[in-house]
């Protein structure tokens, strides 16, 4: 059987799956071809341990609230020599009253169902569109008896996606770069460098079509990780209980009622598994500095998180006005604790030297320890930052809540739509808010090392203004290069590129102060970075070191960065309010004056003026008032 790894695959699609929900039993598989167990037939509802999630991955959370919805979800392997299984579903429900055939166990009055496709390819946005149709006719039977339906669209996937490749423009189908630019702005470069310190980063928004399509649509800026990079990103284990220690009964008889189960239950076991975690570390580790390169303990611990009780203001949102361009300086004044010279890095001690045999692209790579597993090209790329431990989840159910905390996961970049995901922030780094596309942050170190520099903030602009130029010639003819998907990948591409060939050059302190000291000294304890730099990749001697927009500080400069400023710092948005103030006071009253817009004059060049001093001087000598505690620089 496919599912089994047993039998020779017939082809990229394993099953499937039709997920319905049941009044009495909640959501459950109804439907399988082939059969998800072997001994089992076509209409039975068991599974298979590792995918006991399946139900609630492929019928949301909240899903009544919609009339249709698209997931994409990641399985665990069922065997060791399988890979992670690319689950893409549709969600549809239709009034009972409309059925041609009304079955006896239906007793509300809608239906909800989702048909969804297994496959062992990230072909996430090609099979939708298949999978969309192929539900839609399904739902317009009104009878779901009639299954034939469902066994020809197994067959007609696996015929027609046999030839499919995992290059070119089909993986990145149905994921728009350039709405991420437009939505996210300069932020998304945030995103991506976020990524690459393999944080804990919850993506929150619903519908879940939006939540899963810009969380796809970020990774996809990484070259190569969507095709090679996710083989290994959804090796978890399942709980014995998919509710124990949740709080969570399947047989709570309505969906949307899993919605009120109370953030006590949940912080109640988190936290107990966080401070086993915690305890089992200490006696494990003996102190050491950010450089140790004993296994990956110090890369392993979470950093420190308030307490569930913690206020919301404990957060603040990442703030523009904190990026200084302070890079040269501490690279001149000696570089902080974790930031070793690549030239001096030490790799895992213990780990023998390895060939690797020449993959199928026919790249050989020669390894000095440290092997990722994945089909990397010369520049060895992707890197393995989905691996080890760290997952992946575009949408993750509430009943899998307990991996934000297990002990076994490194860290993950998931996907939630469910409030109680994020009321949990001890157990995120990062909450990404898709809607207001805001980034949270509560550690102020994680802060700084996100600070993006000058070189970062140049970058960042050149990609909005070739995105919002080009708009209407991309749109309209389909043929535009510049501002387009393709185009702002190869931009990333290049970042990526050239941020490597920097970090293994010789007396690089000032090419790496254009990326940031403290990201880099954070990116290179890094279990990517770790693997990456142990191999040699022939490819990176034709890449030129260096930022790409490396060069003298100017006033455009200065406007850059306020501009970013204004438009996304609470002190921007400060100013911002007070200015506008002013203004509707001038326009009522004809001129500037009385005791208003006196007051809002003064309201804004007092901010202003704290504003400007925060720029001007350097980060330690801000005032009390400033509420970036990230700024801070350590000598």
């Amino acid at each position: 059987m496919e599912s089994q790894g047993k039998e020779e695959p017939k082809g990229p699609v394993l099953h499937i799956v039709v997920v319905g929900f049941h009044h009495k039993k909640g959501c459950q598989v109804e439907f399988s071809y082939p059969p998800l167990l072997p001994d089992e037939g076509h209409d039975s509802s068991s599974l298979p341990d590792e995918w006991k999630y399946l139900p609630f991955l492929a019928l949301p959370d909240g899903a009544h609230n919609y009339q249709e919805d698209t997931v994409y979800f990641h399985l665990p392997p069922l065997t060791g020599d399988m890979k992670c299984v690319y689950g893409v579903s549709c969600y549809r429900q239709i009034e009972a009253k409309a059925l041609k055939v009304r079955q006896a166990d239906v007793t509300r009055e809608t239906v909800q169902k989702s048909v969804c496709v297994l496959s062992r390819v990230p072909l996430y946005g090609l099979l939708q569109a298949k999978l969309q149709l192929i539900t839609h006719a399904y739902f317009e039977e009104k009878d779901f008896s009639q299954i034939s339906i469902l066994k020809e669209l197994y067959e007609h996937m696996n015929g027609s996606l046999r030839c499919s490749t995992l290059e070119g423009s089909q993986v990145y189908l149905g994921l728009s770069a350039r709405d991420l630019i437009l939505h996210f702005r300069h932020k998304v470069l945030i995103l991506f460098k976020l990524i690459l310190l393999e944080k804990r980063i919850l993506f929150y928004v619903s519908p879940v079509n939006r939540l899963v399509g810009a969380l796809m649509t970020v990774l996809s800026l990484f070259p190569g990780l969507i095709e090679h990079g996710l083989v290994d990103s959804s090796h978890y284990r399942p709980k014995s209980s998919v509710s124990e220690d949740l709080s969570l009964v399947e047989s709570v008889p309505g969906a949307e009622e899993f919605v009120s189960v109370s953030v006590t239950d949940i912080a109640d076991a988190s936290l107990e598994v966080e401070e086993r975690e915690e305890t089992s570390r200490d006696k494990a580790e003996a102190p050491s500095s950010s450089t140790s390169t004993e296994g990956d303990n110090h890369h392993l611990k979470p950093p420190s998180r308030t307490s569930p009780e913690s206020s919301e203001s404990e957060w603040e949102t990442l703030d523009p006005s904190i990026l200084e361009e302070g890079g040269v300086k501490e690279a001149a004044e000696g570089k902080e604790a974790g930031s070793e010279h690549p030239e001096t890095f030490d790799p895992q001690p213990g780990i023998p030297i390895t060939v690797q045999p020449q993959s199928a692209a026919g790249q050989g790579v020669v390894t000095q320890g440290l092997v990722s597993g994945l089909d990397e090209d010369q520049y060895g790329l992707p890197l393995a930052i989905f691996t080890k431990g760290y997952l992946c989840l575009p949408y993750m159910a509430l009943q899998q809540h307990h991996l934000l905390s297990d002990v076994t996961v490194r860290g993950f970049v998931a996907g939630a739509t469910n409030i109680l995901f994020r009321q949990q922030r001890h157990l995120s780094d990062a909450v990404i808010e898709v809607d207001e596309a805001r980034i949270q942050i509560q550690d102020p170190e994680l802060r700084k090392m996100l600070s993006l520099t000058t070189a970062d903030l140049r970058f960042a602009d050149y990609l909005v203004k070739h995105v919002t130029e080009n708009r209407e010639d991309v749109f309209l003819d389909g043929t535009g290069w510049e501002g387009g998907d393709e185009w702002i990948r190869a931009q990333f591409t290049l970042y990526l590129q050239t941020l490597l060939s920097s970090s293994i050059q010789q007396d690089n302190e000032r090419l790496l102060a254009d990326y940031g000291v403290p990201f880099i000294a954070a990116w290179k304890i890094t279990h990517n970075y770790r693997v990456w730099y142990s191999n040699k990749h022939p490819a990176m001697a034709d890449i030129t070191p260096g930022h790409p927009f490396q060069g003298q500080y100017s006033v455009a400069d200065v406007k850059l960065r306020l501009s970013h400023s204004v438009q996304n710092s609470e002190r921007g948005k400060k100013i911002g309010n007070a200015m506008m103030t002013t203004s509707r006071s001038v326009v009522q009253t004809g001129k500037a004056v009385g005791q208003s817009v006196g007051g809002a004059l003064t309201s804004a060049k007092s901010a202003m003026s704290s504003w400007f001093s925060t720029l001007a001087q350097p980060a330690a000598m801000a005032g009390p008032d400033c509420p970036e505690p990230a700024a801070e620089v350590k000598p």
